[in-house]
């Protein structure tokens, strides 16, 4: 069957593509040439319908370029110069020209003159796609779709008055809608016209006077005018007839937010969420909006877990709810909290990829990368061919210290990523490059890291860890510095890259600069190695108390760190 209707399109548009010729005498081209340029643009259309896009536009334009008088021709070949990734506003303009050809030609065409019509009004030329509309309608009277376009194009044009008048044409042949009556009160809004918006909807809610969504319509609207008493009388008739619609609850709370009711908000929020009528993924985009007003104004208070809770009682297997506090308790900074919830949400979704990830990247961010790599294991369970968490395995297997394992899995990362992505090859290999560091297998570590850069020349990654190897050692500072500068260039706002640009100054001992630059890195986040750098710095500025302060700060995050201790305990700079 799929093999007919194939043949089928195939004879299609090789009729469209004789309609679309001109007359011989009228042009310079052979009828063979015409004629193969038929067959290479069905040959063309055959690749399209099997997704070979590159091969359809090769062919296309071999097409174009034997007969490019032939109009079917031409308004592909414009379509897909509309349709081309990075496209510019000239080549658009050269596309609708070839698109305008066929529309000359051929402008009964039902499909090609309404892309026509649609592809202008797009790119900003209303008038033309007016005409165009215009013209399609004359030749195919009383199509409801097309007298849609028609209006509105009217109303795109800014003639609001044809447009409506376009509207009262279909309502008279295909009845009275709820879109039509929207539209029309668009226009009426655009013409500032309020009595004839109102009194367009109350024509539409005379016909269903009980109807909850033309009552809550009829509200939207008096709200609109500033005409609050009116809107809410609508919104008690609206829940009068249908008083378990969630979405009354939300346009009620709406109402109250413009009008800087919180209580009577908040109270509404509730009611939605609480709405056996209101489906799941509209709680979660109520909560969501909830959510980001509170943490602007920075409010993190009970009430959200509340929500929460209400909603896991009413929805106890839905994945989405429990990804989203997960994501709130991680906005909050309670880590934990986010693992318990992503956690559920995976025991009911375990095939979500994405979750997985997330999951092990807070216990990473947590130091449990024994659960880091559980859960990685897990993952690929479900996503074998995940290069991404794998790459997470080897990081962890690194931070564990188990670095043979670590080594290991890097390589197999290696081996199944594509030979052509030069860019994740590079990445892969710094990470070796940095397990080897560890291992201190200084022949290793720099043979990985001269690779990485010669795969990826501006892989800020690499050269960010391949200057602090270098600054650690005190070899080939000068190189560290440029390499640590491009990384900084890269990202300036990577508080690491700052940190090993200013470990280079250290090693080189320009105290001056590396405070300079130290500086700035604490300014962006306070890590526990970062502080203990700065520390050091300061020693070496004559900053010696300030130094033990630093120092002491990061002691607090990490007190099993035995350098930090020691410099603590007795007031003075040792060397990692």
């Amino acid at each position: 069957m799929k093999r007919h209707l194939a043949i089928l399109a195939i004879l299609l548009l090789a009729m469209t593509a004789m309609a679309g010729k001109k007359e011989t005498d009228k042009r310079n081209v052979s009828l063979a040439d015409q004629r193969k340029a038929e067959y290479i643009f069905l040959q063309a259309e055959n690749e399209k319908l099997k997704d070979n896009f590159d091969a359809y536009y090769d062919l296309l334009s071999y097409a174009h370029g034997i007969d490019p008088y032939n109009t079917a021709i031409s308004f592909y070949m414009g379509m897909c110069k509309l349709r081309m990734n990075n496209t510019t506003k000239a080549i658009c303009e050269e596309g609708l020209a070839l698109m305008k050809e066929h529309f000359e030609a051929q402008p009964e065409d039902l499909y090609e003159t309404t892309f026509y019509s649609d592809a202008n009004m797009q790119l900003g030329h209303p008038d033309e796609a007016l005409r165009a509309i215009k013209l399609l309608n004359e030749y195919n009277p009383n199509r409801l779709e097309l007298q849609a376009r028609l209006a509105e194009a009217y109303a795109r044009s800014g003639d609001y008055a044809k447009s409506n008048a376009t509207y009262d044409s279909i309502a008279a042949i295909f009845g009275q809608a709820i879109q039509i009556t929207s539209s029309k009160i668009e226009n009426y809004m655009a013409m500032n016209d309020s009595a004839s918006a109102l009194r367009e909807m109350r024509g539409l809610l005379a016909t269903a006077p009980q109807n909850d969504s033309y009552n809550i319509a009829m509200s939207g609207l008096f709200q609109h005018y500033g005409m609050s008493d009116s809107a809410f009388y609508y919104l008690d008739r609206a829940q009068e007839y249908a008083p378990g619609n969630g979405y009354i609850y939300l346009t009620r709370a709406e109402y109250y937010n413009m009008a800087g009711d919180s209580v009577g908000y908040e109270q509404q929020i509730y009611n939605a969420l609480t709405a056996e009528q209101l489906d799941v993924d509209s709680k979660l985009g109520v909560l969501l909006g909830y959510i980001r007003q509170q943490l602007a104004k920075e409010d993190t208070t009970q009430r959200i877990n509340k929500l929460f809770t209400v909603l896991i009682e009413q929805h106890p297997h839905e994945a989405k709810i429990h990804q989203l506090y997960s994501e709130y308790l991680y906005a909050c900074k309670d880590v934990k909290g986010a693992i318990e919830q992503l956690s559920y949400s995976l025991d009911v979704n375990p095939t979500d990829a994405d979750g997985w990830r997330n999951m092990v990247i807070l216990n990473m961010m947590e130091d449990n990368y024994t659960d880091a790599v559980k859960a990685s294991e897990k993952a690929l369970e479900y996503n074998p061919d995940n290069l991404d968490l794998l790459g997470y395995v080897a990081g962890c297997y690194h931070q564990m210290k188990e670095y043979g394992k670590a080594i290991d899995t890097y390589n197999k990362v290696l081996v199944l990523t594509d030979s052509t992505d030069l860019e994740r090859r590079s990445e892969i290999i710094t990470g070796m490059g940095d397990t080897y560091s560890e291992m201190n297998d200084t022949l290793k570590a720099v043979e990985c890291y001269e690779k990485a850069l010669v795969l990826d020349p501006v892989n800020s990654g690499a050269l960010n860890n391949y200057a602090y190897y270098l600054a650690q050692r005190g070899i080939d500072l000068d190189r560290a510095e440029r390499m640590a500068a491009l990384a900084v260039k890269d990202d300036p706002e990577n508080a690491n890259f700052i940190d090993t640009y200013a470990w280079v100054y250290f090693a080189k001992k320009d105290y001056d600069k590396a405070l300079l630059y130290m500086k700035q890195a604490v300014e962006l986040d306070e890590d526990k190695h970062l502080l203990e750098h700065y520390g050091d710095v300061l020693w070496f500025t004559g900053e010696k108390d300030q130094a033990v302060e630093q120092w002491t700060k990061a002691l607090e995050t990490d007190p099993d760190n035995e350098l930090l201790q020691r410099k603590v305990k007795n007031k003075t700079y040792y060397e990692e």
